[in-house]
């Protein structure tokens, strides 16, 4: 049997690129959202002292690998799976919104303070002197962390529904995001 890996996507199931940014994003956020619990449940503890410098950065990366994973869906646009139901298409639609909105007003918050920001240990933005950018810092403190919760409610939402397809038997739709190998 002839072992190919098919980069692009399919009508049957998304191809090795998609896999891998949803499946990168998918570590990505479980690591955002332990930084974000250690940070308010275990404060000043030794696991909030290691998640929480790291946050910032894993959401600029989030939003890198969502821009790329949006590029690469417009690449595959007629390619891809069609979407199982309604339901399905409004639920990547607001999860979509959420990827990018969470780290967008993360980073405008971040602008509007004057902060200098280095991700991974390179420079993002540098800080300024002066006043604070306040409607930048008010918009973020308001909509960054109640959207943030959001998505996580949606993201649990979105494995709920994977579980409860493939307890109907309905197991297609773990394949086309966990490849071939995926069985009853």
């Amino acid at each position: 049997m002839e072992s190919r890996i098919d980069m692009y996507d399919s009508k049957a199931r998304y191809g090795a690129v998609s896999r891998g940014l949803h499946w990168a994003m998918a570590l990505a956020f479980a690591w955002i959202y332990c930084s974000t619990g250690a940070h308010y449940l275990l404060a000043d503890s030794a696991l909030d002292e290691f998640l929480w410098p790291t946050h910032k950065s894993v959401g600029l990366l989030l939003m890198s690998l969502l821009v790329l994973r949006v590029i690469w869906s417009l690449v595959n646009r007629h390619r891809r799976p069609p979407s199982f139901n309604l339901a399905a298409r409004l639920g990547h639609g607001l999860l979509y919104a959420g990827m990018f909105a969470i780290p967008f007003l993360g980073l405008l918050r971040q602008y509007g303070s004057g902060r200098a920001f280095t991700a991974f240990g390179l420079p993002v933005m540098s800080g300024f002197e002066g006043p604070k950018i306040q409607w930048m810092t008010d918009l973020g403190n308001s909509f960054h962390s109640l959207l943030g919760w959001t998505l996580a409610v949606l993201i649990v939402g979105h494995v709920a529904a994977v579980i409860l397809h493939c307890s109907k038997g309905q197991w297609e739709i773990l394949r086309r995001m966990a490849g071939s190998g995926a069985k009853a």
